[in-house]
């Protein structure tokens, strides 16, 4: 629906869809703040994408992203960040997952330190997903929430929940359903704009923040947009000057070369790094897509050990550390599997050697998918950190080269990881188009990240042309046709998330596969056709 503008009182505000809610959330007030934060920063944000597309055709060209020149001051300089709140002081298990309202209380209820709330990779951004994310949030907040299903069973918050921290979609994702004088809105500020009017003086007031996760950045200068961001709504919203506080995401590959420019930017609010394993990896294969000598094998030969993720992860440490901030661990993207005791078993094991490396090298906490798994790296981390975090573990052995962050690890790619990317990426996608964000498939929860990695893969062992299987056959247009053809088939004739997108899906994964150039993401194509 269009809302008049006399109504909204806030100039050229528009709505464009209708959805349950909708009075509550998108209020006249929280309407005009939204409008404020687009015409003060949307012109600021659509330069630095700019920016992103041209650093991108510069590796396109044969360019490689390097340490900064310009900022070696701040890299070598001392400074820390400002002190990190007591509510954030012991991270050792973070669950993540979408804004849905079951989740949002079973992630609070799970024994977890940090439950991430996520507008973003395992949230579909339908316009009914977005309002009633932010309703359950807000009602999480006032500590209202509850549910009850259809089949009786009750849900509520019980005693000491875990801190809640909100990550808003990147920067580069728009918001179609709301413009402002005509343009559509940023996603990031809607989510964090919405959030933050509607709960951010609650949580002050529980010394609870507010907190968010930063997705996707790739330079300083988006950091800094963030804090001027929070800035303006700390002093709109009548809130203490640096009390929203932020975890940034490392996870892309420019944004491994700029980590304490990123801590710098939001000194007064960072109090630490991620390492986004999965949108590093696949932000690793979409920057340097140009250089057929960069080719990343199967994604399940590339794990945290491997040479280049080993040492960004210890580099994320190190700085962070040196800053005062804390270096928190990749996820866990396991979940359990009912009726095989010895598969799941074997499952927990690998989430227990991940989490463990974790742990040992120095990071201050970890995430997980599933409350089956807090238990399981909770006990990890009370074993091998006895303290509320390792700030103290300086790691001073480590020195992370240019070429240590770019060099492609050895491996392989067999028939069963070329079909598995084909079929992740296509049962994802539809899910997606469907309004699911976050799903399970072969007992590994998927989100847009990991859909993105096999997206990315495909494109490149297609497009880079001469690669073959172990046996010799070649890796062409063909397998890859009828991969997607037999998949398509069976998902269309299934009951699995996504069925009845199936043809969409396909269609969309075709296009981009066989375009000339690997579109930037996925989630912006499929966009236009979300449900």
């Amino acid at each position: 629906m269009a809302v008049p503008k006399e109504r909204l009182g806030t100039g050229a505000v528009s709505i464009h869809a209708d959805c349950a809610g909708i009075e509550t959330i998108l209020t006249p007030a929280a309407l005009g703040f939204l409008a404020l934060l687009h015409r003060r920063f949307d012109v600021t944000r659509q330069h630095l994408l700019q920016a992103r597309r041209k650093r991108q055709a510069g590796y396109d060209a044969g360019g490689l992203p390097d340490f900064r020149a310009d900022t070696r001051a701040i890299r070598e300089s001392h400074w820390q960040v400002a002190p990190v709140p007591a509510a954030l002081q012991d991270r050792r298990v973070e669950i993540t997952g979408p804004v849905e309202r079951k989740m949002i209380i079973n992630a609070l209820n799970s024994g977890a330190k940090v439950f991430m709330a996520d507008f973003e990779d395992s949230s579909a951004p339908t316009f009914a997903n977005q309002l009633d994310g932010q309703a359950n949030l807000r009602d999480a907040v006032n500590g209202t929430i509850e549910l009850t299903t259809p089949e009786g069973k009750h849900y509520r918050v019980g005693d000491n929940p875990a801190v809640l921290v909100v990550r808003p979609r990147g920067w580069h994702l728009p918001e179609r359903h709301i413009s402002i004088d005509g343009e559509p809105m940023s996603g990031a500020l809607v989510d964090f704009g919405l959030f933050a009017f509607h709960n951010a003086r609650a949580l002050q007031a529980q010394e609870r923040g507010p907190y968010f996760y930063l997705p996707k950045l790739e330079a300083m200068e988006e950091a800094a947009l963030w804090d001027e961001v929070m800035a303006l709504t700390e002093s709109e919203l009548d809130l203490p000057d640096g009390c929203m506080k932020v975890t940034v995401l490392i996870e892309t590959l420019p944004a491994a070369f700029q980590m304490h420019e990123i801590l710098h930017a939001l000194r007064s609010r960072a109090v630490g790094l991620n390492c986004g394993r999965w949108d590093y990896i696949f932000s690793y294969l979409k920057t340097l897509r140009g250089h057929r000598d960069r080719l990343l094998p199967e994604r399940g030969q590339v794990g945290m050990t491997a040479p280049f993720l080993k040492a960004y992860s210890e580099l994320l440490i190190q700085t962070c550390h040196r800053r005062g901030a804390f270096a928190m661990g990749g996820m866990a993207a396991q979940i359990p599997i009912k009726g095989n005791d010895d598969a799941n078993e074997a499952a927990l094991a690998k989430v227990r050697v991940d989490k463990l490396r974790e742990v040992k090298a120095g990071h201050d906490g970890t995430w997980v998918a599933h409350p089956a798994l807090v238990p399981v790296a909770q006990r990890i981390f009370d074993q091998y950190m006895p303290t509320p975090n390792q700030l103290h573990v300086l790691r001073q052995d480590v020195q992370v080269t240019r070429e240590q962050l770019l060099a492609a690890p050895n491996g392989t790619i067999s028939r069963a990881g070329f079909d598995n990317n084909v079929e992740v990426c296509l049962r994802y996608t539809a899910a997606w188009l469907d309004g699911l964000g976050c799903v399970p498939i072969h007992h590994l929860m998927e989100d847009a990240a990991t859909a993105e990695i096999a997206r990315a893969q495909l494109w490149q062992w297609l497009h880079h042309g001469g690669l073959e299987f172990a046996d010799h056959a070649p890796i062409d247009f063909a397998l890859f046709d009828h991969a997607l053809a037999t998949h398509t088939h069976r998902l269309r004739d299934s009951t699995l998330p996504g069925a009845t997108r199936a043809d969409a899906a396909a269609a969309l994964l075709s296009a981009l596969t066989h375009a000339d150039q690997l579109g930037d993401f996925l989630t912006l194509p499929a966009y236009d056709q979300l449900a």
